[in-house]
């Protein structure tokens, strides 16, 4: 399957997820199984609409919970552990584009992203290709999220940038 075909598939599957209500939690997660290709765990809570660009590259823990609006660009692979929630309209964008101008329409640049155990991303936070997010950190609502994020840590705005440890 070619790259075109995998982004298709993707969204066509994500569009299916996306009818569902957040009450079909088994459909949802036998689509998101379809979608990934990794079973799911039943403690994982979905609230559609959800979407994504590849799916096959996503990799979730126990007890994860999505809220609605999140997108998932996993070209470059998306591991999420246990225990992490993730706010409305999160973004996860593990692709980007060269800077190069003469590069950038045929260039894709991807790194993984990590979020590690008990993390807590913020309504509309978006987490950039290559970052990882320490285990029982925050993320706080609207941050851009462009370098690693410490453990017990709360981050915050444009860039994002350590406000607090979390005792």
């Amino acid at each position: 399957m070619d790259f075109a075909q995998r982004v298709r598939r993707a969204i066509g599957m994500a569009e299916r997820i996306n009818t569902l209500t957040y009450a079909q939690q088994e459909e949802i997660h036998q689509r998101w199984t379809e979608l990934t290709g990794q079973a799911v765990d039943e403690t994982f809570h979905l609230i559609p609409p959800v979407y994504t660009d590849h799916g096959v590259h996503i990799r979730l823990g126990r007890n994860v919970f999505v809220n609605q609006g999140c997108r998932f660009n996993d070209i470059g692979g998306i591991e999420i552990g246990d225990d992490v929630m993730l706010g409305p309209n999160v973004s996860l964008i593990s692709s980007g584009h060269p800077l190069d101008p003469a590069r950038r329409r045929t260039g894709i640049t991807s790194a993984p992203i990590r979020i590690e155990r008990n993390v807590w991303i913020g309504a509309s936070a978006v987490i950039l290709q290559g970052v990882t997010v320490g285990a029982d950190a925050v993320v706080a609502a609207g941050a851009v999220v462009t370098r690693d994020v410490p453990a017990r840590s709360l981050v915050a705005g444009v860039p994002a940038r350590v406000i607090k440890a979390i005792d």
